[in-house]
C-alpha cells in the first residue's frame, strides 16, 4: 500500500463576506486510509469537504485530488477525476422516485456507458458490497430504514469502483448497533478494497473505533492532526471538552490505554 497522499489541502482560505471561516487550513491523507475530519459548529467541515471535491470555489490556497489539480485543471481532466471518487452526504441523497437498484445504476448508465447485460450484475454487486440484502434492490428508498438508507447510498457512491469515499455524517440519525455496523462497512471498504477515505463525523465511537487518524478544525485551522489517542491529549478547550463526556463514562479503564 502506497503512502503517497492522495487528498493534499493547502494553505486554504474560505471567507464569506466578512466571516474567514478557513485561514490556511493544510494537511494530507495518504492512500489506503481513514481520516476523520472533526471540529465545532461552524468550523467548516461540511464547506472544506465540497471544496476538496470541487463543489465549492475556497478564496485561496489549492486542492489536489489524486493528482489532480481541482481549481484549475481543465474540465476533461476533471471530468475523469470525478469518475474516481465517490460522495455520500448527510441525508444519501437518493432519488426518492427510483429503486434502489435504479439509484445505483444512474451513475454507471450516465458516465460508464455499461452494456445493457452488465448493468444488473453490476447493480448487485455494488448492493452487496453496501451490506444491502439481495431484496433491497427493488425497494424505494422510503421504504428502507435509516441505516440501510446510509447503505444504499454507499452501494451508488461505490457505482464506479471509486479509489476514494467521502462521507459527511454517515452516522447522523442511525441508532447505536446501526451505527457501529457502518462503521465497520467502512473498514472493510478501507481494508479489502483500498479505498482511502475522509469522514465528517461527531461521532465518538466511530472516532475511537474505526479511523486512522482524527484532524481537528478550530478558529479557522488545523489545531491538531494524529491518531485520536494523541489528539485527545492535545491541550485545547474545545477538544478536552469534546472528549470529556467520554472519558468520565468510560472511567480509567479508557485512560489506561491513552
Amino acid at each position: 500500500m502506497s503512502g503517497a497522499p492522495v487528498i493534499e489541502v493547502d494553505a486554504i482560505v474560505t471567507r464569506f463576506d466578512a466571516q474567514t471561516v478557513h485561514d490556511g487550513v493544510s494537511f494530507s491523507v495518504p492512500r489506503g486510509q481513514i481520516a476523520a475530519l472533526i471540529g465545532g459548529s461552524g468550523s467548516g467541515k461540511s464547506v472544506l469537504l465540497r471544496e476538496i471535491i470541487g463543489l465549492h470555489r475556497p478564496t485561496s490556497g489549492r486542492v489536489r485530488l489524486l493528482g489532480t489539480e481541482v481549481w484549475s485543471a481543465p474540465e476533461e481532466e476533471l471530468a475523469a477525476l470525478r469518475q474516481r471518487f465517490g460522495m455520500l452526504f448527510q441525508d444519501g441523497a437518493l432519488f426518492s422516485s427510483l429503486t434502489v437498484a435504479q439509484n445505483v445504476a444512474t451513475p454507471l448508465i450516465e458516465h460508464a456507458r455499461v452494456p445493457a447485460h452488465l448493468l444488473g450484475p453490476l447493480v448487485r454487486l455494488r448492493i452487496a458490497l453496501a451490506g444491502l440484502p439481495v431484496e433491497a434492490a427493488i425497494k424505494m428508498p422510503s421504504e428502507l430504514s435509516g441505516g440501510m438508507r446510509k447503505r444504499a447510498a454507499v452501494a451508488r457512491a461505490l457505482a464506479l469502483e471509486p479509489e476514494v469515499l467521502f462521507l459527511d455524517e454517515p452516522t447522523s440519525g442511525l441508532d447505536p448497533i446501526s451505527a457501529r455496523a457502518f462503521d465497520r462497512l467502512l473498514r472493510f471498504l478501507c481494508d479489502d478494497l483500498g479505498l482511502t477515505i475522509l469522514v465528517v463525523t461527531h461521532d465518538l465511537d466511530t472516532l475511537l473505533g474505526l479511523v486512522d487518524r482524527t484532524i481537528v478544525l478550530a478558529d479557522g485551522k488545523v489545531i491538531a492532526d494524529g491518531p485520536v489517542k494523541e489528539v485527545m491529549r492535545v491541550d485545547d478547550p474545545w477538544l478536552q471538552s469534546y472528549f470529556r463526556v467520554r472519558t468520565m463514562l468510560e472511567g480509567p479503564e479508557m485512560n489506561r490505554g491513552i
